[in-house]
């Protein structure tokens, strides 16, 4: 992701180093705030219309999740799957603690086989689509508007990507998180009980702890901006003094100005009509659409074409 957003003279590190055990639990505290609307609007849409999403699907299908992490909201899916058929489901994530996690989330839906790949998304979704029986469809998950932490361009790129691993006939579950007020959020990734800011320090500690790094995490802090052309929202860490760090195990050495930032992460916001046309210029067709109105978020169904 990081080639992905890069800009000129900015730092960044990719966003799939946040996902340690402590990153992981983090998240997963950060999705129970009350600022943090996102993944209460998906579970409302999953549990409301996972039926509705499968009807859409002939039987036999397996499940594939691109970035499973605990798997909480998935158990939607897999419990309307398990009522007409035995269920395969295929959780991908670079966490072994959130695959953990998932086995204990789900391990009780139905007659479930549960095959856990830490691997990154296409080399697990590559050896999940060759796992899967004659006459299989797959549905890829890609929940939680991760697709929103790459650009547009790159976000295309991706899912281009996935389509090369898929049939026709094949489905893309893709959850985006819906413009809304900058106020609501900025909110959302600044919340005032300080755990999305522990979430992006920790990548600074992790760096300490698995790279011998000397960064001074009380010198640095969680700044959160929206770039309202890009419709856009970035995690980024700053330097609140001039520091010089060093990371010993990569033979690194740097020099931050006070104001100078590390961007972390980015979380693109869409629009609900401008979906279907993702869908069409990557290889899909947009089979139908659920919309959450409490917290503006869409679930989009993609058939590969």
């Amino acid at each position: 992701m990081g080639d992905s957003l890069r800009k000129v003279g900015q730092r960044e590190l990719p966003s799939m180093y946040l996902y340690d055990e402590l990153g992981t639990a983090l998240f997963e505290a950060i999705t129970l705030l009350p600022e943090y609307g996102l993944t209460r609007a998906e579970e409302r849409l999953l549990r409301r219309h996972a039926g509705d999403m499968l009807e859409h699907l002939p039987p036999p299908v397996a499940v594939v999740e691109l970035g499973s992490g605990s798997g909480r909201k998935t158990r939607w899916i897999l419990e309307a799957l398990a009522d007409r058929e035995p269920v395969a489901y295929f959780p991908i994530d670079i966490s072994a603690a959130a695959l953990i996690k998932c086995h204990q989330e789900l391990g009780n839906v139905g007659a479930i086989s549960i095959v856990g790949l830490e691997k990154s998304y296409l080399e697990g979704l590559q050896e999940a689509a060759a796992r899967r029986r004659p006459n299989q469809a797959l549905l890829v998950l890609f929940l939680g508007s991760t697709i929103g932490n790459f650009d547009p361009p790159a976000a295309e790129m991706f899912l281009r990507d996935i389509r090369r691993h898929l049939k026709p006939g094949d489905a893309l579950l893709l959850g985006a998180d819906v413009e809304k007020s900058v106020h609501d959020m900025l909110l959302a990734y600044d919340d005032p009980a300080g755990v999305t800011a522990a979430f992006n320090l920790n990548l600074l500690a992790r760096i300490n702890r698995e790279l011998e790094g000397d960064f001074a995490l009380g010198h640095f802090e969680h700044h959160v901006r929206y770039q309202e052309m890009d419709c856009r929202i970035e995690m980024h860490l700053r330097s609140t003094r001039r520091q010089t760090v060093s990371i010993r195990a990569a033979d690194f050495t740097c020099i931050f100005r006070e104001g100078e930032t590390i961007w972390t992460e980015a979380c693109h916001k869409f629009r609900v009509e401008e979906i279907p046309g993702i869908a069409r210029r990557t290889g899909f067709l947009c089979e139908a659409q659920w919309i959450d109105t409490e917290w503006a978020f869409a679930e989009n169904l993609l058939i590969a074409d």
